[in-house]
């Protein structure tokens, strides 16, 4: 994918979250069943402060503190700078030097496909808290989001120790794609599920444990599913 289709992909998800965003008071209050201990209002204000962090980041190319999100009236605050971040991506060029959390060279574009999977995850979120079916994501949006979780992302957890290394590889499947392998050495086990299940399972918004065909070492598999793949 590249940057003008990450571009289309983001504003697409604004969009609809900017709809939900004006719903009701009593739904706004709703739980967020992936994120447990947040409601609606406070997606939408994690929301906002992901976005105005990172329009501060592409206008200034350097790290900047993620600003707090107000206690309430969360989803008015992230309404109000929605457009602006939109701008502010829609600005940038994807070949200028800018700090991001990703390997070398670090570039602008960086962020264009981090906020799109960033939005697309919480749509899936905020349609589940307010009872909306899921706008269909594309096939090649999924396959990309599960190369940025599987090739960058959980790496980095592996970095950080967030996530345990795996002691023997383990092979991640998409029926019909090349796949992708986490650890070292011989595979010894693989874990194949559709490319919508996998793309959310690896944000913890599906259960793969219980969905995908497990071969090979399956305790090994199940440790490493218990991730945590992403931040």
């Amino acid at each position: 994918m590249g940057p003008d289709r990450y571009l289309a992909e983001l504003a697409s998800y604004l969009h609809t979250l900017s709809a939900l965003a004006r719903q009701t008071d009593d739904v706004l209050t709703r739980a967020v069943p992936a994120c447990p201990g947040w409601t609606l209002d406070a997606l939408f204000g994690h929301i906002g402060s992901i976005e105005r962090w990172a329009a501060q980041v592409v206008r200034d190319g350097n790290v900047v503190k993620e600003p707090e999100a107000p206690a309430m009236g969360a989803a008015a605050w992230f309404l109000k700078g929605a457009d602006t971040f939109l701008r502010a991506m829609a600005a940038l060029d994807p070949e200028t030097p800018c700090w991001n959390f990703g390997p070398p060279p670090r570039k602008a574009g960086f962020w264009l496909r981090r906020q799109a999977h960033e939005h697309a995850i919480h749509l899936v979120d905020a349609c589940q808290a307010s009872d909306r079916e899921v706008p269909a994501l594309g096939e090649d949006v999924m396959l990309d989001g599960i190369d940025e979780v599987l090739a960058m992302l959980t790496p980095r957890q592996f970095r950080q120790k967030r996530m345990p290394h795996p002691e023997e590889a383990v092979a991640f499947h998409v029926p019909g794609t090349p796949g992708w392998t986490l650890g070292q050495g011989p595979v010894m086990a693989s874990i194949t599920a559709p490319m919508h299940n996998l793309y959310l399972g690896l944000w913890g918004r599906s259960n793969l444990a219980e969905t995908a065909v497990i071969e090979g070492d399956a305790d090994l598999a199940l440790r490493v599913l218990r991730g945590p793949f992403t931040p």
